[in-house]
C-alpha cells in the first residue's frame, strides 16, 4: 500500500496530556493553555464528560473558580462528530471517558489538530484510571503536576478518599478527597484496613 509522504510545511497535530492527583492544578493548566490558544485567534473546542456535574453542567471549572465553556458528551466518539474546522481540542476529566478516547485523540491529531487532555492518572486505589494509561503512551507531550500533601506538606501524587465509598468513580472534592504523598497515602490505607478489620 502506498503511503503519502509527510511533506515539509504540512500541518501536523499532536496530543498533550496533563495528569496528576486531585488538587494538583490540572484543570487550571488546561484552561490556561486553551485561553492562550484563543488569544492567538485559534479556533478552540472544549469537551467534558456528562458525568462531571460538580461545579457546572457545561463549564470546565478549576478549583480556583476559573472556567471556560465546554460541551458535555456521553462518549468519546461524540467528539469526532462535533469537531469541525478547529485548531485545538481540549478534553477535561479524561479518566471518566471510555476506552476509545486515545483512538479518538489520535484521529484528531492526524487531522492536524492540537489535542490537550487533562485527567487523573490514578484512581483512589492508586491504580491506573480508565483510558489514561493508553493516552499517556500515545501522547507527544506529558505534564505531570503535583499537589501538596495535606498531612506532611511534601509533594502529593495520590488522591486519598476518606468518605468510605466503594467504586472507582465517586464525584467529590474536599468533602471526600485529600491530596497525599506516597507515604501518607499508604499510611491512611493501612489505618483504614485496621479499622475495617476491627484490629488495633
Amino acid at each position: 500500500m502506498f503511503l503519502e509522504p509527510h511533506f515539509r510545511g504540512q500541518r501536523s497535530g499532536w496530543i498533550e496530556v496533563i495528569c496528576g492527583s486531585m488538587f494538583s492544578g490540572k484543570t487550571e493548566e488546561l484552561i490556561r493553555r486553551l485561553k492562550r490558544s484563543k488569544i492567538a485567534n485559534q479556533k478552540v473546542e472544549i469537551f467534558k464528560p456528562q458525568i462531571d456535574t460538580r461545579y457546572d453542567k457545561s463549564k470546565v471549572v478549576s478549583h480556583d473558580a476559573n472556567y471556560i465553556l465546554s460541551t458535555p458528551v456521553s462518549s468519546s466518539n461524540e467528539i469526532l462528530n462535533l469537531v469541525n474546522s478547529v485548531n485545538v481540542v481540549g478534553i477535561d476529566e479524561a479518566q471518566f471517558f471510555d476506552e476509545n478516547l486515545p483512538e479518538v485523540c489520535q484521529q484528531l491529531a492526524l487531522k492536524g489538530i492540537r489535542v490537550i487532555a487533562s485527567g487523573l492518572d490514578m484512581d483512589y486505589m492508586g491504580k491506573p484510571f480508565g483510558p489514561m494509561p493508553t493516552l499517556l503512551s500515545v501522547a507527544e507531550y506529558i505534564t505531570k503536576l503535583h499537589a501538596i500533601c495535606s498531612h506532611c506538606g511534601n509533594l502529593a501524587t495520590h488522591s486519598y478518599r476518606f468518605s468510605g465509598e466503594n467504586g472507582q468513580v465517586a464525584l467529590g472534592e474536599t468533602d471526600k478527597y485529600e491530596a497525599r504523598c506516597r507515604t501518607c497515602y499508604h499510611m491512611g490505607n493501612i489505618l483504614n484496613l485496621r479499622t475495617t478489620d476491627g484490629g488495633s
